[in-house]
C-alpha cells in the first residue's frame, strides 16, 4: 500500500520540539536542509501499486536511515539504537518530536532495499550528488575530470578450506533431510567432523599426503548423503522443501565436481556467487568477494559513479558501464578520465582517457591532471574504514550492487559534512577576527 504522509504539524505544549532542542548551526541539520526530500515521497510511492494492507514507512525515514547507516558506518540495528538516542538523526529523517522508540524493525531496511532495487539506491547516490552542488563541496567544473579505479569488496565468509566446504555440504544435507523426514543409510554425524578437524591438523604440520587421503574420504562421506538423497527424494510431499533440497543438492553436486583449477569455483555455500580476485598485493594475495567500480573527480574526491562488476572482469571492460553511470547520475558526460594501466585497451570513446605512464603529447595541466589519479585511492581506503566498503553484508549480486552504490553515498554524505564544517569554523573565525579588530580600532581611537 502507498506510505503513510506525515501528520501536519501540531502545537504541543507537553512536547518540546526537535528545532528547540539542538542547534540549527549543525552540518546534518544544515544538510537536511538541502536534501530533496519531496522526491522520496513521489518517486518511491511507485514501488508500492497495491491499495490494501498496512501503509508503508515514510520514505525520508528510510532514507534518512540508509545515508546515516552508511556515512557512520552502522548496521541496520545500530542506526536505530543510535537514531533512538541522537535528536539530530531523528531531524534528519524528518522528526518533528523527539521520539523515544525506534520507527521501524531492522528488518524493514532489508526489504526497503530489496524493493527499491538497483535503480532506487542510484537515485540515493544522485540526490548526494545534488546535495553537494548545493553546497558548494562540489562544483560543476569538476564534474568534468574524473579519476576511476576498481578495488574488491569482500563478502562475509570463512576461510576457504575443502575440508570445511565439503563438511558444511554434508551437515546442511542432512539437516534437510531431517526436514524432509527422509531417513538416512549413514548421516557421518560423528566421523566427519573427527576427519574436517584431523585434516587442519594434517595441513598445519605440513603432512600434505595424509591431508589429501582425509579430504577424499570426507569428500566420499559428503557424496554418499548426497546419492542418498536423490534416491529418496521423491518421497517428499512439500514441494517446496523438494525444490529447496534440490536446489542444494545441485550447489553440492557442482561443489563435488570441482578442480582445482575450474573456472567459476564454489568457495562458499552462502555466497556462490564469491570471485577470488587477485589485485597484485604482497600482504593479501586473493581476496574474495566481487570488483567494485570507482568514478571520483579529480578535485575534491566526491563519488559520481559506483558500481560492483560480478564474474571479475577486465578492467579496461568495465570502463564504458562506469562512465555511462557516471553521465547518468550527473548529467553529463565527463570529458577526462584519468586510469591507471590496468585499463589499457578500454575502446571509450567520448572521453578522453588518460593513463598512467604516459608522458608523450602531454600539456603542463594534463601532466598534473595525471598526477592526481592516485589521489582516488586514499578515498577508496576512507570507504573501507570509515565507511563499509571492506566487507559486503548483503547477499547475492544483488545485495553487492546495492551495498557498493550505498557506500559511495555514505562517502559523499562524508564530504558534504566536512565542508559544512569547514564552512562554519571559517565563519566563526572570521567573526572573531572582526570582532577582534572593531576592538582594536577602538583602542586605537581611545589612544588618540
Amino acid at each position: 500500500m502507498k506510505h503513510r504522509s506525515r501528520p501536519a504539524e501540531q502545537d504541543d505544549l507537553l512536547r518540546p520540539r526537535l528545532v528547540d532542542m539542538i542547534d540549527g548551526r549543525h552540518e546534518l541539520v544544515r544538510l537536511a536542509a538541502l536534501m530533496d526530500w519531496g522526491w522520496f515521497e513521489r518517486e518511491w510511492a511507485g514501488f508500492f501499486p497495491a491499495q490494501e494492507g498496512r501503509p508503508a514507512t515514510d520514505p525520508r525515514l528510510v532514507a534518512g536511515l540508509m545515508y546515516l547507516q552508511h556515512a557512520y558506518g552502522l548496521s541496520d540495528e545500530a542506526v536505530l539504537a543510535r537514531w533512538v538516542e541522537n535528536p539530530y538523526f531523528q531531524h534528519f529523517t524528518g522528526e518533528v518530536f523527539f521520539q523515544h522508540r525506534a520507527p521501524i524493525h531492522p528488518s524493514s531496511l532489508s526489504r526497503w532495499r530489496g524493493r527499491i532495487g538497483e535503480e532506487g539506491v542510484e537515485w540515493l547516490l544522485t540526490k548526494t550528488i545534488e546535495a553537494g552542488r548545493a553546497s558548494g563541496a562540489l562544483s560543476e567544473r569538476s564534474l568534468a575530470e574524473i579519476a576511476v579505479d576498481t578495488t574488491v569488496m569482500e563478502k562475509a565468509i570463512a576461510h576457504l578450506t575443502d575440508s570445511r566446504l565439503y563438511e558444511k555440504a554434508r551437515r546442511s544435507l542432512v539437516a534437510l533431510a531431517g526436514r524432509a523426514g527422509i531417513t538416512l543409510r549413514q548421516n557421518y554425524n560423528r566421523l566427519a567432523p573427527r576427519l574436517a578437524a584431523r585434516a587442519g591438523r594434517h595441513a598445519h604440520a605440513r603432512q600434505f599426503r595424509r591431508m589429501r587421503k582425509v579430504l577424499r574420504t570426507l569428500k566420499g562421506y559428503t557424496g554418499r548423503v548426497l546419492r542418498d538423497i536423490g534416491r529418496k527424494i521423491g518421497a517428499v510431499p512439500d514441494e517446496r522443501l523438494r525444490t529447496r533440497i534440490e536446489q542444494r543438492m545441485a550447489l553440492v553436486t557442482r561443489l563435488l565436481r570441482q578442480t582445482p583449477k575450474a573456472p567459476n569455483k564454489i568457495y562458499a555455500l552462502h555466497e556462490p556467487e564469491v570471485d577470488c580476485i587477485s589485485k597484485g598485493k604482497a600482504r593479501i594475495r586473493y581476496e574474495f568477494g566481487t570488483k567494485v567500480s570507482i568514478a571520483t573527480t579529480l578535485a575534491g574526491g566526491f563519488v559520481v559513479g559506483m558500481r560492483s562488476m560480478p564474474g571479475n572482469p577486465y578492467d579496461g571492460h568495465t570502463l564504458p558501464d562506469t562512465l555511462q553511470q557516471v553521465e547518468t547520475l550527473t548529467g553529463q558526460l565527463p570529458s577526462l578520465a584519468v586510469v591507471d594501466r590496468g585499463y589499457r585497451g578500454h575502446g571509450v570513446q567520448g572521453t578522453r582517457v588518460l593513463i598512467s605512464g604516459t608522458r608523450r603529447g602531454l600539456t603542463p595541466r594534463l601532466t598534473r591532471l595525471l598526477r592526481r589519479r592516485s589521489a582516488i585511492e586514499p578515498e577508496i581506503g576512507h570507504m573501507k574504514t570509515d565507511g563499509r566498503l571492506a566487507r559486503c553484508a548483503l547477499r547475492g549480486t544483488l545485495g553487492d550492487a546495492l551495498y557498493a552504490v550505498l557506500c559511495g553515498c555514505g562517502h559523499n554524505i562524508r564530504k558534504i559534512l566536512a565542508h559544512l564544517r569547514a564552512l562554519l569554523a571559517a565563519l566563526i573565525a572570521s567573526l572573531i577576527q572582526a570582532i577582534d579588530r572593531a576592538e582594536r580600532d577602538q583602542i586605537t581611537a581611545h589612544a588618540a
